[in-house]
């Protein structure tokens, strides 16, 4: 019991790190996890958004306690030196010949590590073996080698051990993390893997905000890319930048087109789906329309989404426009463009 308290005890600097930063992760990952999960499930399930909340901790202390504590100070390894990579993968024989039980404790504890990373890759993203098995190794290599590196280059030398006996130890553990969720389904099993997902047509706030923040994010992309690759061609066709008083409408306009783009051509063109809404399995059109009525329920739907965005040309006051629409959501359960 004394060197099972000691192993852990030094490890509890690395758990207290991940606790405090699990809030933060969480909270800068609720849109993926969300997203990922209307797409997984077409829904929220309380059991698989716990599970994710919980897989974000699992990660944000996998982390921790392979890269935390750093080095401080002005001297050690990490600073001053570094620390030789094993390269032998059998070198934790001569370890278990020379240390005994805490070399063994160790060898355990590499596998367990991973065994959590199987169970997730397994169960929540719903790989196979050899993937779960293949991701478990990377994420693995990825640690070994910001081990190696000092963090990527962050510190000028290694302030811990590479080794190749702790890829192949990892590598198992995620490969029995995967056959822990396979036993896992024998009794609880995953409702998601039994039928397949339907698109909705009656989304929720949450669902609907969730393709919102996609459909944005990809149109930011675009009018980034369209905006660099008109100023280099005016750097290319003047010999100079264009004069920004110039230029602030066309990135304006920009944007407004990548919008529209998002929000009016694609969904008109694929039945109300949005790249945000497709991947959430939802779409826009809450019920059937024809002819001017498609029209206008695009036309008003649109005109929120502008004054949403806040987009140049919009008057301030109509930035209250998408509030009333939420207030009106709270009553109705639609948006005042699903009555069109």
């Amino acid at each position: 019991m004394g060197f099972l308290g000691r192993f852990l005890s030094s490890y509890s600097e690395s758990f207290a790190a991940a606790l405090i930063a699990w809030p933060f992760a969480s909270f800068a990952l609720t849109l993926p996890i969300l997203a990922i999960l209307y797409r997984r499930d077409g829904r929220i399930r309380l059991l698989s958004a716990s599970g994710a909340y919980l897989s974000v901790l699992y990660l944000v202390g996998l982390v921790c306690f392979t890269l935390y504590p750093l080095p401080e100070g002005d001297s050690g390894p990490g600073i001053t030196y570094g620390l030789d990579p094993i390269w032998n993968p059998l070198h934790f024989v001569g370890d278990i010949a020379a240390d005994g039980t805490p070399a063994v404790a160790q060898l355990v504890a590499n596998v367990a590590l991973f065994v959590p990373f199987g169970f997730i890759a397994g169960r929540g993203m719903r790989l196979g073996a050899p993937a779960s098995a293949a991701l478990g190794f990377l994420a693995s290599l990825c640690i070994e080698l910001a081990q190696l590196t000092g963090l990527f280059g962050v510190y000028p030398y290694a302030y811990r051990t590479f080794e190749t006996t702790d890829l192949a130890t990892n590598t198992l553990g995620a490969f029995c993390g995967w056959l822990l969720a396979r036993a896992s389904l024998r009794v609880l099993p995953d409702p998601g893997r039994l039928a397949p997902v339907a698109v909705t047509a009656s989304p929720g706030i949450v669902r609907r905000a969730v393709a919102f923040c996609i459909d944005m994010a990809l149109a930011a992309a675009a009018s980034v890319i369209a905006g660099s690759g008109l100023l280099l061609l005016a750097l290319y066709a003047l010999g100079g930048p264009p004069a920004s008083a110039a230029s602030l409408p066309v990135l304006a306009l920009l944007g407004t087109a990548a919008v529209l783009a998002v929000e009016v051509a694609v969904p008109w063109r694929r039945g109300g789906q949005t790249p945000g809404g497709a991947f959430v399995r939802m779409t826009c059109e809450t019920r059937e329309r024809q002819g001017a009525r498609r029209v206008a329920f695009y036309v008003a739907r649109t005109f929120v989404i502008l004054c949403a965005v806040g987009l140049p040309g919009i008057e301030p006051r109509l930035t209250l426009v998408p509030l009333a629409c939420l207030v009106f959501y709270l009553f109705k359960r639609k948006m005042p463009y699903d009555l069109i």
